[in-house]
């Protein structure tokens, strides 16, 4: 699903003025995935249909008034107050609730950015949508631009220096420990991952050297492949993605899938070197802060071990 989430162009911060306290002294205009949209004040109200924007919002410190109703990351659950208007799904937020709610600001991305012209034509809306090419870059940009509108840039700054931090970490934790591969199940189908994927990151931050010449991002569910690829290819690491897991609709399918007596003969499950990644982080936020914090840290452990 990579070129879905390709920004508009490389995201940017065009400010004309100067912040003075909590309040805007001119307009902001901000550049995003599907335009430009003017802030003429700090926004008081914030509401989200994205769960990466929801998490690195909390990160900064940011009230959020409303949420997406469907599939809360586990993670994120006790940052989920009464107070929060639930706002519809992720693919479609509910137009009639926002408004009656009334934001400043309305904050859409990835599975949500269809109903950007819809929502931008009622209330200021942003598409913080990211290239899957670049997460923590994308991720970075995101928690700087939300810092700078919210007056939090101080705040924005030391969460990049220590997001930086744990990537330079993960990466020498990896370094030298062989090839590996991403996969997602989805029930009992396979696929791949690769370096225009929601996991990117894996290959293009931590230089894990992967096993495959191409593969196709477009699909979410992954380059369909077979336990003879795997087989074939036999990476000495594998990491997985529970689809069903993420989306709350079953847990421990991908293990179950896993161990049968092909995958038995390959390097990864002789080693035990298969990283179960946490699904809701992986693959329903993909770009929040705290889950990449998530996502990192299991690997530093797994590669800490092996």
């Amino acid at each position: 699903m990579a070129k879905s989430y390709i920004l508009a162009a490389a995201l940017t911060l065009s400010l004309t003025q100067s912040f003075a306290g909590a309040a805007l002294a001119e307009a902001l205009t901000v550049t995003h995935a599907q335009g430009e949209t003017v802030l003429a004040a700090t926004p008081k109200s914030v509401m989200v249909s994205d769960w990466a924007a929801f998490d690195n919002l909390m990160a900064l410190g940011v009230p959020v008034a409303g949420v997406p109703a469907s599939n809360v990351p586990p993670y994120l659950k006790d940052r989920i107050t009464p107070e929060m208007v639930q706002i519809g799904s992720l693919q479609e937020p509910d137009v009639e609730a926002i408004m009656a709610a009334a934001p400043d600001l309305m904050i859409v991305a990835a599975r949500s950015r269809q109903s950007y012209p819809t929502l931008a034509a009622l209330l200021s809306t942003l598409d913080l949508s990211i290239d899957n090419a670049d997460v923590i870059g994308g991720t970075k940009h995101n928690i700087t631009l939300l810092g700078q509108i919210f007056d939090r840039a101080d705040k924005a700054v030391e969460l990049n220096d220590a997001l930086d931090a744990k990537v330079a970490v993960a990466k020498a934790a990896v370094a030298g420990k062989g090839t590996g591969l991403v996969i997602v199940t989805n029930g009992s189908k396979i696929g791949i991952y690769g370096p225009e994927s929601r996991v990117s990151w894996i290959y293009n931050a931590l230089e894990v050297p992967s096993v495959f010449d191409n593969v196709d991002d477009r699909d979410h569910g992954g380059d369909a492949i077979t336990f003879e690829y795997l087989l074939k290819t036999n990476p000495d690491w594998l990491f997985v993605i529970d689809r069903d897991a993420g989306v709350g609709s079953s847990a421990g399918t991908a293990k179950a899938l896993l161990d049968n007596e092909l995958i038995h003969q390959t390097n990864f499950w002789k080693n035990d070197r298969i990283v179960y990644l946490d699904s809701s982080a992986a693959y329903v936020t993909m770009n929040g802060y705290d889950a990449l914090n998530l996502l990192l840290d299991q690997v530093i452990e797994a590669f800490s071990k092996g």
